[in-house]
């Protein structure tokens, strides 16, 4: 059982983080996928997430998407954001997470991944701060330090993000408000 002591330990954690990996059926999305007549499949994403994901990026804070599945809408959705590290298709997802991080000069510890399933299971382990949505599976819980009360799809990215930016005072700027 986590304490409020505990949480609130875990949560400065979240201050020091340099870069977030999210999955996106499960976490990004519901999980659902639907299929048209033509056989294309469609996803739903929470616009809280999008908006979060957008600001991250603006504030230096970069946002890398690893998925097994692939598909040429959710890369469209992702690349409107102004997400550049978009990753479908992916088998070993630990394998191309060590690339990316040297690439951007990022440790493992200094990295929170946003994950729901078995594929994740290893760059959950790997990372400085594994999270999933609450309906996630089992095991990935059982290895996550923070566990999300909002299901994939339902606004988990924008809650971790959030708490993220407001630890690293990036989250609100309000320079341009003008007071009346």
């Amino acid at each position: 059982m986590i304490t409020l002591n505990d949480l609130g330990m875990i949560l400065q954690e979240f201050a020091r983080i340099k870069a977030i990996v999210v999955d996106v059926d499960g976490v990004l999305t519901d999980g659902t996928v639907q299929v048209d007549e033509h056989g294309e499949q469609l996803r739903t994403f929470n616009v809280k997430d999008g908006y979060a994901m957008h600001l991250a990026i603006s504030r230096g804070l970069p946002i890398i998407v690893i998925s097994g599945g692939k598909n040429a809408g959710v890369q469209r959705r992702l690349e409107g954001l102004g997400i550049q590290e978009i990753h479908l298709g992916v088998a070993d997802k630990l394998a191309l997470l060590r690339e990316i991080l040297l690439r951007f000069k990022i440790e493992l510890q200094d990295v929170m991944f946003i994950g729901d399933d078995m594929p994740d299971y290893h760059c959950m382990k790997a990372v400085g701060i594994a999270a999933c949505p609450a309906d996630a599976v089992e095991e990935i819980k059982l290895i996550s330090q923070y566990v999300s009360g909002k299901s994939g799809g339902r606004g988990v990215v924008r809650e971790l993000i959030e708490k993220t930016l407001k630890l690293q005072n990036k989250w609100f700027d309000d320079s341009h408000v003008k007071s009346i």
